[in-house]
């Protein structure tokens, strides 16, 4: 029988702020100030409302947050069912979050060097220091990022699976939809970019499975 208590309360919340967090930064804030394919519009952009980058920057950090909040969730929810894997799996997570948060460092710069571009009449140089910055922070806050995530939610939604503490159909979702997700970011840090599909299926997850947990709860953990 489902126990709706405070640690699968608190699992569900930690499964919606990853949720809103990231979906609101990637679908929102990013897309507000980012112009595809145009670095020169996209620092204008940002240059002229710069807000947009540091509420971005903010939201981004708090995701950060988020996903160690979430991590060590998972790993004190699931290290019954195996301590050294879901050990493993936190450490995806930790460096995932460390990912995100130092490549907002770049996204400062991009900030500054935005603000610069205008001011000094767009000069070339400062579009190239711009782009660098941009693909810099891209690769670390995005690919990289995308990677280690991958690699952590793959142990922590098998253990998940394992562990029957919520439908199967649930925890095979987020188990099956990582791994397209995983071959995108790896195409992608081999320098071949795959459709935004790849990614598509396992966005709702994170929000459907932090609704049924705290509606639901969970099943106590079988070890």
């Amino acid at each position: 029988m489902n126990a709706i208590n405070k640690t699968s309360r608190v699992l569900g919340v930690a499964f919606l702020l990853q949720f809103v967090t990231s979906f609101c930064s990637g679908a929102f804030l990013h897309q507000a100030w980012f112009v595809a394919g145009n670095i020169n519009e996209t620092m204008l952009k940002i240059a002229n409302n710069p807000w947009l980058m540091r509420a971005n920057i903010l939201v981004d950090m708090l995701t950060a947050l988020g996903i160690i909040f979430l991590g060590a969730m998972l790993f004190v929810t699931l290290r019954n069912q195996s301590e050294k894997i879901a050990l493993v799996a936190l450490g995806f997570y930790i460096l995932e979050a460390a990912l995100l948060a130092v490549s907002r460092t770049e996204a400062f710069s991009l900030l500054r060097i935005s603000q610069e571009y205008v001011t000094a009449g767009q000069p070339a140089y400062l579009e190239t220091m711009g782009n660098l910055a941009f693909e810099s922070m891209d690769f670390v806050g995005s690919t990289l990022h995308m990677l280690t995530f991958c690699l952590g939610g793959i142990l922590f939604y098998y253990l998940l699976y394992k562990s029957r503490i919520v439908p199967r159909v649930l925890s095979l979702w987020g188990l099956i939809t990582v791994f397209p997700m995983l071959i995108a970011t790896l195409s992608a840090i081999f320098g071949y970019e795959l459709s935004f599909f790849f990614y598509v299926p396992y966005i709702p997850f994170e929000l459907v499975i932090g609704v049924w947990i705290l509606i639901k709860g969970v099943k106590e953990v079988q070890s």
